[in-house]
Formats: C-alpha cells, sequence, structure tokens
C-alpha cells in the first residue's frame, strides 16, 4: 500500500518518539515517559475511538493498567518494557475485570515475539496475542490502511502534541556544554582505529540513512543534522589551538562504532554507539556534571554529526562507486 505523506509523517513522529522514549529511559529521565501516559490517551482515541481515561487518576489506582474505557469494556497497559512477565503480571492484578478486554500497548520494543507465547490469565479476561499486543510496528500497519482523512486528524493531534526539537531550540547553555564535552572527549586517550581524514566523496544523507536501513535513527538524524555548522565552528575553535581535536573525537567515536558486532541491527548499532560515546564522558577523570537530559542531547548531536562525515556506517557512494 501506498506511504501518503500523512502517514509518512506519523511514521517519524511516533518513531521520534520511541527513540526518545528509549534512550532517556537508560538515564533514568522519565520525563518523557510522564508525558506519554497522556499522550497516548489522545492518540489512542484518534486512531481506534475508544473513550479512555487514566485508571491511575481514578478514586484508587487500578493496578495492573494504565487506561480503561469503561463503556467498550476495555483495559490497556501501557509499557515501555515488553516482557512476557509484563503482561502476566498484569493479568494477575486484573480479578474486578473478568468481562473486560485486554490488551498490552509496547511503546519502545518490538512485540513480534510475544504474540507467538501463551499467557498465564488466572481471571478469564478477552485477551489475543496475535490481536491484543500491540507496538509501534502493528500501530502503524493498522494506521496506514485507514482513510486519508483519518490519517490527517492522527496528524493534527502528533503535530501538537509532539514537537521535535529545532535549531532555534537549542539554549546558549546546550551549546556551551556541546564545547564542555568536546574538550572532554578531546582530553581522552581513545582506543582509536586509524581511520584517515573525512569522507571527502558526496552523497544524500537521506540515500546514506536508507541504504544502511537506519530507521528508529531517522527522525534523530533529521533533526540534529542541522547543527552540522555549529559543530564545525566549534571543532575548528578547538583545532586552531594546535592539536586536531576534532578528529581525534571522530576517530574516538569511529572506535567505538567499530567494536560493535556486526550482526547488530543497523538501528542498534547507531544507539549502542550513543550509549558508549555518554559513558566515556561520564566516567571520564574530566568529566564536570552536566543535567543528563543535556548529556544526551549533545552526545546525540555528536554521533549525528559524526554519522554525516561519515565516521560510522557505510558512505553508498562509496560502495557504488567501487562497484562501477
Amino acid at each position: 500500500m501506498k506511504r501518503s505523506d500523512n502517514f509518512v509523517f506519523i511514521e517519524e513522529r511516533l518513531t521520534w518518539l520511541a527513540t526518545r522514549l528509549r534512550l532517556r529511559g537508560k538515564l533514568n529521565i522519565l520525563d518523557l515517559h510522564l508525558h506519554s501516559e497522556k499522550f497516548y490517551i489522545h492518540f489512542l482515541e484518534r486512531v481506534f475511538g475508544w473513550e479512555l481515561e487514566n485508571a491511575n487518576l481514578s478514586k484508587r489506582n487500578i493496578s495492573g493498567i494504565d487506561l480503561i474505557d469503561r463503556n467498550a469494556m476495555l483495559v490497556v497497559q501501557v509499557s515501555a518494557t515488553a516482557t512476557r512477565q509484563k503482561i502476566e503480571s498484569a493479568l494477575a492484578k486484573l480479578s474486578e475485570y473478568q468481562d473486560y478486554r485486554f490488551k498490552f500497548l509496547s511503546i519502545c520494543e518490538e512485540a513480534d515475539k510475544l504474540r507467538k507465547y501463551t499467557f498465564a490469565n488466572p481471571f478469564n479476561l478477552a485477551f489475543d496475542p496475535e490481536e491484543d499486543i500491540l507496538d509501534l510496528g502493528s500501530l502503524l500497519a493498522y494506521i496506514n490502511t485507514l482513510k486519508v482523512s483519518h490519517q490527517k486528524k492522527i496528524c493534527e493531534l502528533l503535530g501538537q502534541e509532539l514537537k521535535t526539537e529545532s535549531d532555534s531550540a537549542i539554549s546558549t547553555g546546550v551549546v556551551s556544554n556541546l564545547a564542555a564535552i568536546i574538550d572532554i572527549l578531546a582530553k581522552e586517550s581513545w582506543s582509536s582505529i586509524e581511520s584517515g581524514e573525512l569522507e571527502t566523496l558526496s552523497y544524500d544523507i537521506d540515500e546514506k540513512i536508507t541504504w544502511n536501513q537506519l530507521e528508529s535513527a531517522r527522525p534523530l538524524i533529521d533533526d540534529y543534522k542541522v547543527h552540522y555548522v555549529r559543530i564545525d565552528k566549534i571543532y575548528g575553535e578547538f583545532d586552531r589551538l594546535g592539536s586536531n581535536r576534532s578528529l581525534s573525537i571522530l576517530n574516538g567515536i569511529r572506535s567505538e562504532y567499530a567494536k560493535l558486532h556486526k550482526a547488530m541491527a543497523a538501528d542498534d548499532r547507531f544507539f549502542a554507539v550513543i550509549d558508549r560515546v555518554v559513558q566515556v564522558v561520564c566516567t571520564s577523570s574530566n568529566y564536570r556534571q552536566i543535567p543528563a537530559e543535556e548529556l544526551l542531547l549533545c552526545v546525540q548531536i555528536l554521533v549525528v554529526d559524526a554519522f554525516i562525515r561519515c565516521k560510522i556506517f557505510e558512505n553508498p557512494m562509496r560502495r557504488s562507486d567501487a562497484g562501477s
């Protein structure tokens, strides 16, 4: 089925949200998780037409579920983790909802494997894993079948609720922290592989993303590629001090990328590089306290910059040039 512009927008925003939730969760930054509780009420209502309320805001919290539609007799658990234990734990707490249907929504992780399991369901709620376990992929597959007018309404909600970072959103404090992190990384003794000068073979960024099968990372790259000029300016200021700090850092990021197992999915490799660079910064003897969210943002920008400079992942033009 053809992907409409509306659908592409929906896919990009939901992927951006899943990516941010996963990365922030690793640093125990949970503000976006709290926002998502409210967002998914409106999102699921817009997609499926359910009439949901937050189960945790009722007179007494309902253990095991997050959302409830009393008219449709539907209970929903929304989770950043997708495990069999998580689902069974919820089902074991719903003795008062035996006449309801249970749905599980994984907002960060794929849930394909879970749909193949059978689950302990002691109170016999209506629950079909194939139908009732939802994740980003299954949501997008369903949305792609909807009429354009319906998709447009979903787009309107996403445009209001999920605003991605723009160039103007980078504050003076974040710019200062970018410089501080670059200074920290430049002083590290990276176990760097020698990778020579920067890539000079021109290419299209979107083509490189597609070539390397980076789907979850695409929104992050699209958001932060605009900072290439800013990073280049900071690198230039450091390089004028005498040592080629930019090449040292870029080669260091490349070495972290090279350590990752090639069998890893491309998106997993991209986010693993971010995790590794964050760890290098935090364990450096030169580290000074930086707010966790700003640290993550700065490292994401630096890794995207390394991607643009072709220090990580393959330049599609180099492959085609070699084969010509």
